[in-house]
């Protein structure tokens, strides 16, 4: 009974969202236009080089030099192996859902654990500094210094769930811990050797199928993105973004916190990036309590970004629960770094240093050869250059079969 209950709400719906769309075909094109700008000129042209250089770095062994250098570290605080240092890494240089991706392949490997790769991506899914600073605080909020508080805040707490997840499944067996007497540099020149003459692959071969598998998750990553965008657009149009800011209005009334950031919030809670655009644009809110949501929102990463790392892990058998007790985790950790360390990063008027100043409503913009350039319509050119190349490199293998 429970089975069919299920089916029939799915499929109910699955028609009232068709329904949706049909009634709001404008603002879906316009809804489908925006997810679609952001991940056509930001998302792939800033996740793909990251994404390619990972699954080379693993394929020629650098992750297991990494995790024979890091293991001293990396074992006594997160109680994780050295590679895991690779994955924080990465998922910290080029964003959400990076550190998922890097999980999910260490883990298909066999260099860590069900157990450790569970601590792993409760910690390592963060957003990356560029898009804190240069999109959120000064794209939103015109303050690179409210940027600076961000990342800090972020990325404190991003380290505090990872040793609070150390005790997580503590008592499962781990990997083994890598002892020898040889020199640690020596050891772990050795375990690189020893990967590459495992891999077996030509670095064309390695290259082409790092450029393609990273392709199709940035394919699956825009879908999601789209989608969400539509999604959160519906929420909007129908009035179910508003009575959930009620509600959550009345949470901030008690903590004395203005009701007009509600559904800005409920907004982000589902896409990251127009709960944050829409905070900003609160001007007569104080900073500070826009700053705080938007921390926990960063660390929250989302629905849109949990729903990609869900469709990652599905791949394997690790579990979703962890991942998202850490977003719980560090959406409350980031929130009480912040309130802690604001208060040095302020000028007596309330407003983050370096409040960049609007005239006529328009940021005065750096001048000089930077300003010439449009960054936005670069990424769409380097996106349909690596979609073209991913394109030849799999027509190529399917004619030589």
């Amino acid at each position: 009974m429970k089975a069919h209950f299920k089916s029939a709400l799915l499929a109910a719906l699955a028609v009232a969202f068709a329904i949706c769309l049909i009634a709001l075909p404008t603002e879906t094109l316009s809804a489908s236009k925006r997810g679609l700008d952001i991940w056509w000129g930001t998302v792939f042209p800033s996740l793909l080089p990251f994404f390619i250089t990972g699954e080379i770095l693993i394929g020629f062994g650098v992750v297991h030099f990494i995790g024979v250098l890091f293991e001293p570290i990396m074992r006594p605080v997160f109680n994780l192996p050295g590679v895991a240092s690779f994955v924080w890494a990465m998922g910290m240089a080029s964003g959400y859902p990076a550190g998922a991706k890097f999980t999910a392949r260490i883990r298909q490997e066999g260099q860590v654990t069900q157990a450790e790769a569970e601590r792993l991506i409760a910690f390592t899914n963060a957003s990356n500094p560029l898009f804190i600073i240069a999109a959120v605080s000064v794209g939103f909020f015109q303050s690179a210094t409210l940027g600076i508080i961000l990342v800090i805040s972020h990325y404190v707490g991003n380290f505090l769930v990872g040793f609070v997840m150390r005790f997580h499944r503590q008592n499962e067996t781990s990997t083994p811990l890598l002892r020898s007497h040889q020199h640690i540099l020596a050891r772990a020149f050795h375990a690189l050797h020893e990967k590459r003459l495992e891999t077996k692959k030509p670095f064309g071969k390695l290259f082409g199928d790092a450029v393609i598998n990273s392709v199709q998750t940035l394919l699956m990553i825009g879908g999601f993105i789209i989608f969400f965008s539509v999604f959160s657009m519906i929420l909007i149009n129908i009035g179910i973004a508003e009575q959930l800011g009620t509600g959550v209005a009345k949470l901030f009334s008690v903590l004395q916190l203005s009701d007009q950031l509600a559904l800005p919030f409920i907004t982000g809670i589902f896409e990251i990036t127009l709960g944050a655009q829409q905070l900003g644009a609160l001007v007569e809110i104080p900073m500070l309590s826009k700053a705080i949501l938007t921390s926990m929102l960063l660390a929250f990463n989302g629905l849109s970004v949990q729903a990609q790392v869900a469709s990652i892990l599905a791949e394997t058998d690790i579990r979703f629960s962890p991942y998202f007790i850490g977003r719980i985790l560090q959406s409350l950790f980031s929130a009480m770094i912040l309130i802690i360390i604001y208060p040095f990063f302020v000028n007596p008027s309330g407003e983050p240093t370096g409040y960049a100043v609007a005239v006529q409503g328009r940021l005065l913009e750096p001048k000089g050869l930077l300003s010439l350039l449009n960054w936005h319509q670069l990424g769409q050119f380097l996106t349909l250059i690596s979609l073209w190349i991913a394109l030849m490199i799999y027509a190529r293998r399917r004619l030589t079969k």
